[in-house]
């Protein structure tokens, strides 16, 4: 029977191919759906590019985007799981066996060493991980390689608490604007509002994630998200910056408590290919794919 570091390690590098090379099915039909409703004939020139990308990378089982992105990993990690410690040693090499076997393209660069050619760092910060301890006796990991283009829009501000929601609203827009087509829209917007500096856009990159299309629990917070994904499609960015077709496909919020003194929002933004895989690994070794 293979062990249980083999099938954590099999199960990763998987979920890295999956995450590069197959965009979701419900992405997929809402592009569809945009190309059926959008006016313009460059704008569904650009969306029916997009499917026929994700078409070909599902069948040739080439990454959809030459730019393979940082590679994160958001973990549940249940407190009756054999792997504890180990784990961050198993991502780290099944990462550097991903890289070469998909392949995905080398990303991480070392400010003094330069690439260290295998999407790890030197000092075990990449690829990032973040990590909940949770009760039960099962991992749940979802690999999430994201672009630079996308990343580099994506921004931080610590606004004056007076300025409350109608501040974080305005900078939410402000952040999409300024985005405009650098990184290749129609967006997927992550908002993280509260918590610290760092919080916010931890709270904003796993809003990303959250299911599509599907409002937050809490009506207040619902109703802020349809209002500004209203708001951001009516800035007219559009297909990869063209002004016709859809700006943003989606958005949601996650806000938690603050320091009285501090109001920090986090805008994490994806480019049109919001690419994640999951997966859920039990204590005897059972893998399902999510």
């Amino acid at each position: 029977m293979m062990s249980i570091d083999i099938i954590v390690e099999n199960t990763i590098i998987e979920l890295l191919k999956k995450a590069a090379t197959e965009l979701p099915n419900e992405y997929l039909q809402e592009i569809q759906n945009q190309i059926k409703s959008s006016e313009g004939e460059v704008g569904k020139a650009q969306l029916k590019s997009m499917i026929q990308n994700a078409e070909i990378a599902k069948d040739t089982q080439c990454p959809i985007c030459q730019d393979t992105g940082v590679i994160s990993f958001l973990m549940a990690l249940g407190d009756d799981f054999p792997i504890r410690s180990k784990i961050k040693e198993i991502i780290k090499k099944a990462t550097q066996k991903a890289t070469k076997e998909i392949p995905l393209r080398p990303n991480s660069v070392d400010m003094f060493k330069g690439n260290t050619c295998d999407n790890t760092s030197y000092d075990g910060y990449v690829p990032i991980i973040y990590l909940d301890i949770v009760p039960g006796d099962k991992l749940e990991i979802t690999a999430m390689p994201k672009g630079g283009g996308s990343s580099n829009v994506s921004t931080l501000k610590m606004l004056k608490p007076g300025l409350g929601l109608v501040g974080v609203k305005n900078f939410i827009v402000e952040a999409v604007a300024s985005a405009g087509s650098l990184g290749c829209p129609p967006y997927f917007v992550g908002v993280g509002v509260g918590g610290s500096e760092d919080l916010c856009m931890i709270l904003a990159k796993k809003a990303l994630l959250k299911p599509f299309k599907i409002r937050s629990f809490d009506s207040k917070v619902a109703s802020i998200e349809e209002e500004l994904l209203e708001k951001l499609n009516q800035l007219q960015i559009g297909a990869m910056g063209l002004a016709e077709g859809p700006t943003v496909l989606d958005l949601h919020i996650e806000f938690t408590a603050r320091h009285p003194a501090s109001l920090p929002v986090g805008v994490v933004i994806s480019c049109w290919a919001l690419r994640h895989a999951k997966a859920t690994i039990y204590k005897d070794g059972a893998v399902v794919f999510n």
